[in-house]
C-alpha cells in the first residue's frame, strides 16, 4: 500500500479538526434529510396484496405482524435463477440483524422477490438469515413498486428510480416503507432504489473511513469484487 502523506501530531490534529467541521455539517444537512423523509405525504394502498410464504399465503397487512410500521425490501431473485443477487444478499446481511431492533420501534421486516417460495427458503437457510422472506410470484407487487421488468422494458423503456432509464436485469433492487393508519388503511410512505440503497450498507460505511476506502476504481463496476458470505476464499 502506498504511503499517504506524512505529518507530525499537530499537523494531523489540525487537518482532523477541519474535516470534522465538515463532517458535522453533512450530519446536521442529514438530520435535516431524515426530517424531510418523515414528513413525505402518504398514498393509500388499494391492491389487496397476497404474498407466499411457508405456510402458505400472507397478506401486506399480515407483514406488520402487529407494528404501525413495515419496511420491504425488493430483493432481487429471479424465479429462473438458483440463488439470489450478491448485491441484495450484501444488504441483507447488514438488515437481518436490524430487524429485531427496529421491532422494539415499532417496524417490522420483510423481503420479497419474485422467485418462488421454496427456492426463497432454501437461499434464506444457506446464508444464515431470520427475517421473513415472502414471494411475490402471484402478486402485481413487483410490478406496482417497479422492481420486475418485461424482456421489452431491458433496453431503456422501465420505469426505475423515478425515471424511465430501464435496468439491465428483469429484477432490480429497491427499499419501500409502509404505514398503518389509525383508520386501519395501509399506506405507502417511501420508497428507494439504487445508490439509495447505500444507507443500508454498514460495510462500505466502513470503508469509507480507511485509506483506500471502497478501492472499486480499477474494477469493471463498483461491485465486482463481491462474493456471497460463504463463498470468499479466506
Amino acid at each position: 500500500m502506498k504511503t499517504g502523506q506524512v505529518v507530525t501530531a499537530d499537523e494531523w490534529l489540525k487537518a482532523r479538526v477541519d474535516l470534522l467541521r465538515l463532517e458535522k455539517e453533512h450530519s446536521r444537512a442529514r438530520d435535516a434529510l431524515v426530517r424531510k423523509r418523515m414528513a413525505m405525504p402518504w398514498v393509500e394502498i388499494e391492491k389487496e396484496y397476497v404474498f407466499d410464504d411457508p405456510s402458505g399465503s400472507v397478506s401486506l397487512k399480515e407483514l406488520f405482524d402487529g407494528k404501525d410500521q413495515l419496511i420491504i425490501y425488493h430483493f432481487m431473485f429471479n424465479p429462473e435463477w438458483e440463488a439470489g443477487c450478491k448485491s441484495c444478499s450484501f444488504i441483507a446481511d447488514h438488515i437481518d440483524p436490524a430487524a429485531v431492533h427496529i421491532a422494539e420501534r415499532d417496524v417490522a421486516l420483510a423481503i420479497v422477490s419474485k422467485a418462488p417460495i421454496d427456492k426463497l427458503q432454501s437461499f434464506k437457510q444457506r446464508m444464515g438469515w431470520r427475517f421473513s422472506w415472502v414471494s411475490s410470484a402471484s402478486s402485481e407487487f413487483n410490478r406496482d413498486f417497479h422492481v420486475s421488468f418485461t424482456d421489452e422494458e431491458l433496453n431503456g423503456k422501465g420505469y426505475y428510480n423515478f425515471r424511465e432509464q430501464g435496468f439491465p436485469n428483469r429484477e432490480a433492487p429497491g427499499i419501500s416503507v409502509f404505514a398503518k393508519g389509525d383508520d386501519g388503511v395501509i399506506y405507502h410512505t417511501y420508497s428507494a432504489y439504487a445508490r439509495g440503497l447505500e444507507d443500508y450498507i454498514c460495510a462500505y460505511r466502513l470503508l469509507d473511513i480507511a485509506p483506500k476506502g471502497r478501492n472499486e476504481g480499477d474494477l469493471s463496476y463498483g461491485m465486482e469484487w463481491l462474493r456471497l458470505k460463504d463463498e470468499y476464499d479466506l
